[in-house]
C-alpha cells in the first residue's frame, strides 16, 4: 500500500510570507517520510469543509511546479482539477509541462466540478452538471488524444481542437496516469473504467459503502472490456493524531486494503507541525507498506 499527502490548506502561522517555505518543509519532509505522493486541491477559494472562503488559496499547478522544482521522488498531482477551470488543450499542455519539469512524476487528477461560489466569484462559466459531465468526458479523450502523440484534429460537441501537438511530449509512459475522483455511479465510475488510469474515493462513506462502490466499478470494466486490476484504487482521508493512535490508523489501512484499496492520500490538519509526518514515516508507512 502506498501512502500520499493532500494539502487542502495554506492558512498557517505566519501569513501569505511564510507560505513559501513552510510549504518546502511539508514537501521535503514527506518525501523524506517516505509518502509516495504530494496532492493540493484545484480550487481558487478555500472550501466550506476546510474553512472560510477567504482563506488562504494556491493555484493548483503553480504550487505543483513549485514542488517539482524542490523534490525528487514524490509523485505530485491535484485532488482534483476541475473540467470547467480550463481549456482541455491548455490543461494537456499544463499537466505535460509539470510531467516533464517533475522528471515523469505528474498525475492528472479530474472530476466533473462543484464549487459554485469560486465559479461565479471569478466569472468562470458554471453549466449544468449533466453539461459538465459531457465536457469531462470530451477532456478525457482529448488529453488521451494529446497524450497519443498524434497532431490531428479533435471535434466534439463543446470543444474542437484543430492539431493536438504535444511538444514536448511527456515523460511518464505512456502518459501520466488519470485519476478521477468522485463516487458517483452511473457516469463518475464509469468514466473511470473507460478512460482512467486511477479513482479516488471517499474514505468517510465507510467500508461497505467503499465495497459497493468498487463492486460498480468492476461492473463498469466488465462493460467496457477493461481489466479491473489496471486501474489503482485510492481513496481520500483525514487524520489526527491526536484523536487516533499509528496503530489505529494501519488498522484502518488493513482493512482498505482487503477490500482492493492500494493508494491512501491522507490529509493532517496540523501538517504544519511536520511531526505527523514524521511520525507517519517511522510508524505507519513501513507498516503498510507491504499490504
Amino acid at each position: 500500500m502506498r501512502i500520499g499527502l493532500q494539502i487542502p490548506s495554506f492558512t498557517w502561522p505566519g501569513g501569505a510570507s511564510a507560505i513559501r517555505t513552510k510549504l518546502a518543509e511539508i514537501a521535503r519532509s514527506a518525501e523524506e517520510s517516505g509518502f509516495h505522493s504530494v496532492w493540493v486541491m484545484d480550487h481558487f477559494f478555500q472550501i466550506p469543509i476546510v474553512g472560510p472562503a477567504e482563506q488562504e488559496m494556491l493555484e493548483g499547478y503553480s504550487a505543483l511546479s513549485y514542488l517539482a522544482a524542490i523534490t525528487d521522488r514524490v509523485k505530485l498531482g491535484t485532488l482534483v482539477t476541475g473540467v470547467t477551470y480550463r481549456h482541455p488543450g491548455v490543461l494537456a499542455k499544463t499537466v505535460t509541462t509539470l510531467d516533464v519539469l517533475s522528471g515523469g512524476r505528474a498525475y492528472l487528477g479530474i472530476g466533473a466540478a462543484w464549487f459554485d461560489r469560486e465559479h461565479h466569484g471569478l466569472g468562470v462559466p458554471f453549466p449544468p452538471l449533466k453539461e459538465r459531465f459531457e465536457r469531462l468526458e470530451e477532456t478525457l479523450q482529448i488529453v488521451k488524444q494529446f497524450w497519443s502523440g498524434e497532431a490531428r484534429p479533435y471535434e466534439g460537441r463543446y470543444y474542437q481542437l484543430a492539431e493536438t501537438l504535444n511538444s514536448p511530449p511527456q515523460l511518464a509512459r505512456p502518459h501520466p496516469p488519470i485519476m478521477i475522483g468522485g463516487i458517483g455511479e452511473k457516469k463518475t465510475l464509469r468514466f473511470v473504467a473507460q478512460y482512467a488510469d486511477a479513482c479516488n474515493l471517499f474514505a468517510f462513506i465507510g467500508r461497505d459503502a467503499l465495497r459497493h462502490k468498487l463492486d460498480v466499478l468492476k461492473r463498469h470494466c466488465d462493460d467496457v472490456g477493461r481489466p479491473y486490476d489496471a486501474i489503482e484504487k485510492s481513496v481520500l482521508g483525514t487524520v489526527r493524531l491526536d484523536k487516533q493512535s499509528p496503530a489505529d490508523v494501519v488498522a484502518k489501512c488493513r482493512e482498505l486494503a482487503a477490500l482492493g484499496i492500494q493508494h491512501v492520500i491522507y490529509s493532517f490538519p496540523d501538517v504544519h507541525e511536520i511531526a505527523p509526518l514524521r511520525i507517519f514515516g517511522k510508524e505507519v508507512i513501513p507498516a503498510v507498506a507491504e499490504l
